[in-house]
């Protein structure tokens, strides 16, 4: 009698933790101290994959059969991570090998929190999303759930997997042509003068609102101080509109998605050049690089070059009247319509994923503008997927 007494007490007094919703997701650290087996969903970021006991690797990646997580993008000791099996059905889209632009990525693992190559890990996952990288708009990956032994059932919570629903499942080729209409279907122009208005908007301090942050220089500076003198912030055409001829008129020239407010004479100075690393320091520009034939962004905007460049090769193949953009690897194209170079670029994207301030200025740009979105900031897997 008691018992039962007691037991109808607990359950006014305490809330049920299903009817108020699911636990929080645990900590790399907190996962660490609570090895034992008992079932956890972990948030954490990607810092590499572990190939033992104290190594963990953020390059070449051996294959797709795990993973490390940690409370921080920058975390290199090895006692601070959970290492995460990768059983087969995630292989494919959770996979460093496959997937290297998860690197930097937060993403929430759950599965049993077991040891795993004798060093603190979770095993047997079942499932795993994309968290929000703070701020911007949260970016999901499959989730892929095993409810009946044999049969495996694969879903796409939230996020823009709608907007993408045509090119969920496929590679290669038939991904880049499924992209390619996904985002040119009913895509707005602007003119070039409503760019500069636009630009205001999308590239936005966040730390100040009166302010836009310029893509090489990394300065913030008044909205209103934009024109044609030397220290003003004017348009850059990350894509040289040079590479196909486009100049500013409404389409290309006038897309959003890869037009930047940089300052006039570091704009100049960049030119018409393609990517690469190396060269010689850029004075008005700290961290980037330029010679003759190439130009060095700083490696904060390395990543967000690098898929301003994918989302212009996908947008525009040459089918409305533009030239078809493409990626090479060279750095010598001129006014041909391509611009290299692909595997610079690559290992770019890889080094720096997306972040809070490319992904609101995806939403505003599809929100406020342009109606369309760069699928790269969204799915960064799809960039090995087309490219290799």
């Amino acid at each position: 009698m008691f018992t039962a007494v007691a037991a109808l007490a607990a359950a006014l007094l305490i809330p049920d933790r299903a009817a108020s919703g699911a636990a929080a997701p645990l900590t790399v650290t907190q996962a660490v101290a609570q090895q034992g087996g008992s079932t956890a969903t972990v948030r954490g970021y990607v810092v590499g994959q572990p190939t033992a006991t104290s190594t963990v690797v953020r390059a070449n990646f051996p294959n797709d059969y795990a993973l490390a997580l940690a409370d921080s993008p920058t975390q290199t000791s090895t006692g601070q991570m959970l290492y995460v099996q990768i059983t087969a059905s995630f292989r494919a889209a959770w996979g460093l090998k496959s997937n290297p632009g998860l690197l930097g990525a937060r993403i929430d693992v759950t599965g049993p929190l077991n040891a795993y190559f004798s060093h603190a890990g979770l095993t047997s996952p079942s499932a795993f999303a994309r968290a929000d990288s703070g701020g911007g708009t949260t970016t999901t990956t499959t989730r892929v759930t095993t409810t009946t032994p044999g049969v495996t059932t694969t879903t796409r919570p939230g996020g823009n997997d709608s907007y993408y629903q045509a090119a969920i499942g496929k590679t290669g080729s038939a991904l880049k042509s499924a992209l390619h209409t996904i985002i040119s279907t009913g895509a707005r122009k602007l003119s070039y003068d409503q760019v500069w208005e636009a630009l205001r908007n999308t590239d936005q301090d966040p730390g100040n609102s009166n302010n836009v942050v310029l893509l090489y220089s990394g300065r913030s500076q008044s909205k209103t101080a934009n024109g044609g003198n030397p220290d003003d912030w004017n348009r850059e055409h990350v894509w040289a509109k040079s590479h196909g001829d486009f100049g500013t008129a409404t389409g290309p020239g006038t897309d959003l998605h890869h037009l930047r407010p940089e300052d006039v004479s570091v704009n100049s100075e960049r030119g018409n050049k393609d990517f690469d690393n190396g060269g010689t320091a850029v004075g008005e520009a700290p961290g980037n690089r330029t010679d003759s034939d190439s130009w060095e962004p700083r490696d904060a905007v390395k990543g967000d070059v690098a898929r301003m460049i994918f989302y212009m090769a996908v947008r525009y193949e040459g089918t409305d009247g533009w030239p078809d953009l493409e990626v090479n690897n060279s750095v010598s194209n001129g006014s041909k319509p391509n611009i290299g170079k692909l595997t610079v670029l690559l290992q770019w994207h890889a080094q720096d994923p997306p972040d809070s301030f490319e992904q609101r200025r995806n939403q505003v740009i599809q929100d406020s503008y342009q109606g369309n979105r760069n699928p790269f900031v969204d799915h960064p897997e799809w960039v090995s997927s087309i490219w290799g």
